[in-house]
């Protein structure tokens, strides 16, 4: 937590508070059957599990791209040879974190057994693309429509992950 004395507008002064953050990234991992690479962890702020895609934070200034592919294979085992940036984001206001979202272009393959750091706990699994949309849809699960729309835009999601 950072704080620091800013210059208003008006002249005047006052106290802004942030947060410093070495930035963090997202992978959006669909396999050939056009199904996503979902890890289900139990998130202590949330009090609850949350079902999400492999992400990370980067380490001692780590490629975003290196910090992508590091995550997939640590936490599903999943690996990718090609891989597209689908865009760069600021998760909140006073946070100084850039979160990277990076998509595989071919479809990630199983090839180890996940290496989860000591005080890691979940579990992996795969959930049908049509499905995750359809929940969002629904308002089941508002995560993955509100976390898909803004990166695959009005496309549809399966052509432009390359898989429809």
């Amino acid at each position: 937590m950072r704080s620091d004395t800013v210059r208003l507008p008006d002249g005047g002064t006052a106290e802004r508070e942030w947060i410093e953050h070495p930035g963090a990234v997202a992978v959006l991992a669909v396999t050939d059957a056009g199904e996503l690479v979902m890890e289900r962890q139990f998130r202590y702020p949330l009090r609850t599990r949350h079902d999400r895609g492999s992400r990370g934070q980067d380490r001692s200034g780590e490629d975003p791209l290196a910090t992508a592919r590091r995550e997939l294979a640590e936490e599903t085992g999943y690996s990718a040879a090609e891989w597209t940036h689908v865009a760069t984001i600021h998760l909140a206001i006073g946070v100084l974190e850039r979160a990277h979202r990076d998509l595989p272009r071919e479809a990630p393959h199983a090839t180890e057994q996940a290496k989860l750091d000591e005080e890691e706990f979940l579990e992996v699994f795969t959930l049908p693309l049509a499905t995750a949309l359809a929940l969002g849809a629904r308002g089941e699960d508002h995560r993955f429509e509100d976390r898909l729309q803004p990166v695959l835009g009005r496309e549809s999601p399966a052509r432009r992950l390359g898989r429809g």
